[in-house]
């Protein structure tokens, strides 16, 4: 039984560090996308800019206004359309903006925002990389580091709870001889 866990310990412990090693990787990807999709939706708004710099002083907010005071409906479908593609810009400015930071700052905000959508298509797309910067490297060892302790803790903890079993087996059986049950 040594054996095997000593096996299964060494393989975790190796598989775990090599997964953490990936996760920049795909970081760095994911953020490659998310500005890809920042890029094109400023491409898109830039002839709305355009007429909202020669005939509202620049100021999308009042060539929305304009586009949703009309009683055209067309025209009024366009305001909600220009006023939705500025608050996607904003909100991708924002995504690609919390990804310039360290690498835990980064983990973090794809904690609580990762976008599911980008995600999948990000990892539909995704080639393995492994990072080699000092604080990938960290993360990498950290990771594995991490689940090793908690693959331990299990395996201590279904150990214990296997003897206490036994030991009641042995119990209900009416013995003490600890090749029973073995």
């Amino acid at each position: 039984m040594r054996f095997i866990r000593g096996l299964i310990d060494r393989f975790l412990l190796l598989a775990t560090v090599i997964a953490g090693g990936l996760v920049p990787g795909f970081i760095s990807q994911y953020a490659q996308r998310l500005g890809g999709r920042l890029d094109q939706a400023l491409l898109d708004l830039a002839p709305w800019q355009s007429i909202a710099d020669q005939y509202h002083h620049g100021s999308l907010a009042q060539l929305i206004q304009y586009h949703l005071a009309s009683g055209d409906p067309t025209f009024h479908a366009e305001g909600a359309a220009i006023q939705a593609l500025v608050l996607s810009v904003q909100r991708l400015q924002i995504a690609v903006e919390a990804l310039h930071g360290t690498l835990f700052h980064q983990l973090g905000y794809l904690a609580l925002h990762t976008d599911p959508e980008l995600a999948r298509a990000t990892f539909g797309d995704w080639v393995p990389t492994f990072a080699l910067s000092a604080e990938g490297i960290i993360f990498a060892l950290g990771f594995g580091l991490a689940v090793w302790l908690v693959f331990h803790a299990l395996w201590r903890l279904i150990a214990l709870i296997g003897r206490r079993w036994r030991a009641r087996s042995q119990r209900r059986l009416g013995t003490n001889d600890p090749s029973i049950g073995k």
